[in-house]
This record gives structure tokens, sequence and C-alpha cells, in this order.
């Protein structure tokens, strides 16, 4: 069987298993390995099923998920975010909605010099939360699933959710962006380090 065939039935038994997908872990050698370029490996029908189920597996779990995360070695993300966050931190993270892009072997360019730190996670480090620099303005140029080019500036959050994404398609984890001493436990980052939200109003 050729590698192409092998990525092929990779896929389909992703598409076949219960959803939500088992988020592959830390410790997985596929997420140290630098993807493979998407170069029509897979029939155009099956990449569009791919990247379709890869935003279904998104609300209420993340903002993003690059195709390793979910054991396909291949050069290919997807990002998503409505932003659902209490105003005051949308503004001081920079968070505004990002709506859904497809990421086919994609290349972030920082531009200027200005750096964001903020508390980040990962789908593929459960429990686990800290604190890395981010460019605050990126250029992302990619293409999409129809093999479209696109060229988009990103500033803020969805600057970093593209940064994010496409360090997972180089083998690279948060962690080793991050500032170790900020490394806590999901727990004690909402106990001890999360900003306070508002409570609202009582009668």
């Amino acid at each position: 069987m050729s590698g192409d065939e092998q990525l092929v039935e990779r896929v389909h038994a992703l598409l076949a298993a219960p959803r939500p997908w088992s988020v592959t872990q830390a410790g997985d050698p596929v997420l140290r390995r630098t993807a493979e370029p998407y170069d029509g490996q897979l029939p155009d029908s099956l990449l569009r099923e791919l990247l379709d189920e890869m935003f279904k597996h998104l609300p209420g779990v993340g903002v993003g998920l690059a195709a390793p995360q979910v054991g396909i070695p291949l050069a290919l993300a997807v990002i998503e975010d409505p932003a659902d966050v209490p105003p005051e931190i949308a503004a001081e993270r920079e968070r505004a909605p990002q709506p859904p892009l497809e990421l086919v072997n994609p290349v972030v360019t920082p531009l200027g010099s200005r750096y964001h730190a903020f508390y980040e996670g990962c789908l593929s480090i459960e429990g686990l939360t800290a604190v890395v620099p981010r460019h605050a303005r990126v250029r992302l140029a990619a293409l999409d699933g129809g093999g479209r080019a696109y060229d988009v500036e990103l500033s803020g959050w969805p600057a970093r959710i593209a940064q994010h994404e496409t360090d997972h398609l180089n083998g690279v984890l948060y962690l080793d962006r991050a500032e170790p001493r900020s490394l806590s436990t999901v727990g004690n980052y909402e106990r001890f380090w999360a900003p306070p939200r508002p409570q609202p109003p009582s009668d």
C-alpha cells in the first residue's frame, strides 16, 4: 500500500470514529514531526469532508485544530473563534470574532515587533495552561480547501490562534514557547490567575 493510500485509509478511519474525536496528546510522535505539505494526497471530496468535520469538532472545545492533533500528518488546520467572552476580556486580549479559515500549507510571517503574552492552552495538552508571548500581528498565507490561495493580516487573538496552529504543523507545542514559571493546571489558573468575571446584578 502506498503512502497516499495509507493516508486515505487513516482519514476514512478518523471520519468513522465516534464523536467527539479523541485528540492526540503530547508524547505522540506525530505532534513532534513536521507535517507533510498537502499536495493532493487525498481525493478532493475527502479533503472537503475532513476539513468540514474538523470545524464541527471546535464548538465548545477550542478555536483551532491541526490535522496532526487527530493523527493525520498533513499540513492542514482550521480556525474559528466566536469570541464568546466578556467585553472587558475581549478588549484586553484583542479578541475579535474570527470567521472560519481553512489553512492548507499555511505560512505565518510576523508583522512589526510588538508581542502579547497571555495564558494559552491546547487540546493536545489537557489540563494545563501557561503564558506564551506571541507576535501581535502576522500575515497568514495559505490555500483553502478548494486550492485557492489567500493572504490575510491578523492581529490580536486571531493572530495567536494562527501562530498556535501553524506551530503544530512544524512539530512545535505551545509549551516550547511558554514562560516556564507560569505553567498551571487549568483549575489553579481559574482559581488564582483568571481575570474576575463581573457578577450579574442581584435582585
